[in-house]
């Protein structure tokens, strides 16, 4: 079954607002309604009653009619009747020829002495009160509902202006801000000046890490690059200066991969993009990562790229699929997208999920490293506006497609 779509806050609230100002109206109307109902019979009850005692009090009972009082009457209701030959004063609320009637009755003797009056008018004027209760319900529903809409949509668009600004900042831009003054009791400025006081930390705590990255790759360059000369000048024992030169060459790809990072982080690094043919740019870039590598191209386009970008993409792809999977490796090239796949385990689910995190490795068995290559590989993507994606492919291994803005693409825009 299909997920209904939840409504927003803007609907949410105008419909409380609404359901709200019906059930005011509602309840006014008929309280309004009960109390002047009750005191319209309550003046009919104590009009009729005191005629009836008056003529009780001055009258020998002859049952001549006085003020409307009758002795006897026929048409009186027998509810009246028979309360009052019980000895009590009773007023009965009774259907009459021309509408509703109030009857009231004393006992006089052996007699009934009972006096009435029309409430046909009394109702119509109840009638004529509940109509003007009633518009007058419609026009504040009328005017309530419209206003509390107006008021859930200013903040519904608040409160969206605030989770589209908390999306940039998740996206990367941790320079985007809601803005605002917070004013006491708005509750929306206050999450909104939360959202960008943290959006101020995170922003300060990654230049940080950035500003350190980039100073610990500074500080490590100088003494590697003296102890690569000093490796250079051994001589002696060739496998301690085969594994001295080893060491320093992997320390000082560390280095420059940390460094590589660190701009790209700071969004120092700045594209040169020009159209180029993909399938040649890939067999150049294939053939200097010095790997055995399956190239397959087929159907390669004109792609509006930066080479020196590109090639250091797939050589990082590629590498990492020597090193960390099985072979063989396999390049395919079709149309302005590269991918580049081994046939060892796969990926770890963290890099799905979350992406290439540096100094993360995945699983045990797709081998040592720094986790830097993927790191790099998807920053450099992102500097020449290519998509790099990551997953296994359903017969097992890891799969890895860098797909590149064409000329055609570029021409359009």
């Amino acid at each position: 079954m299909a997920r209904r779509r939840a409504l927003s806050l803007r609907w949410r609230i105008s419909l409380l607002v609404a359901a709200v100002a019906c059930t005011v109206a509602a309840g006014i109307g008929v309280s309004v309604h009960q109390v002047t109902k009750t005191r319209m019979l309550d003046e009919a009850r104590g009009d009729t009653m005191e005629r009836a005692e008056f003529v009780s009090r001055t009258q020998s009972g002859t049952g001549d009619p006085l003020f409307g009082v009758m002795l006897d009457p026929p048409n009186a209701p027998e509810t009246l009747r028979k309360e009052v030959r019980k000895g009590r004063k009773v007023s009965v609320e009774a259907s009459g020829l021309v509408g509703p009637v109030m009857w009231s009755g004393v006992p006089m003797g052996e007699h009934v002495l009972a006096a009435r009056i029309s409430l046909r008018d009394e109702y119509a004027a109840l009638h004529e009160l509940d109509v003007t209760m009633a518009g007058a319900a419609g026009l504040a529903v009328a005017v309530t509902v419209p206003l509390g809409t107006l008021i859930a949509g200013r903040m519904s668009r608040r409160l969206r202006e605030a989770s589209a600004t908390a999306r940039r900042i998740a996206d990367g831009d941790l320079d985007a801000r809601i803005g605002g003054t917070p004013r006491p009791g708005d509750e929306i400025a206050e999450l909104s000046a939360a959202v960008d006081s943290m959006a101020r930390a995170l922003q300060d705590r990654l230049h940080g890490e950035q500003r350190f990255t980039a100073d610990v790759a500074h500080e490590l360059r100088t003494p590697l690059m003296g102890l690569a000369t000093s490796a250079d000048l051994l001589c002696g024992e060739e496998v301690a200066v085969g594994y001295v030169r080893d060491r320093v060459r992997v320390l000082s790809g560390l280095v420059e991969n940390l460094l590589e990072i660190s701009r790209l982080d700071g969004g120092a690094e700045r594209a040169d993009l020009f159209p180029c043919p993909l399938g040649p740019l890939v067999a150049d870039c294939v053939r200097r990562a010095e790997v055995a590598v399956e190239l397959r191209v087929g159907g390669a386009g004109l792609v509006h790229t930066d080479p020196r970008r590109v090639d250091r993409i797939l050589s990082n792809l590629v590498v990492n699929a020597d090193r960390h999977g099985k072979g063989p490796v396999v390049v395919t090239v079709a149309a302005a997208s590269v991918s580049v796949r081994d046939h060892g385990p796969g990926y770890p689910d963290s890099l799905l999920d979350a992406g290439p995190q540096r100094f993360r490795t995945g699983t045990p068995e797709r081998g040592r490293g720094h986790g830097l290559g993927l790191t790099i590989a998807a920053g450099q993507a992102e500097v020449i506006g290519a998509n790099l994606t990551f997953a296994n492919a359903p017969d097992g291994g890891a799969l890895a497609t860098l797909t590149l803005p064409t000329a055609a693409d570029d021409d359009a825009t």
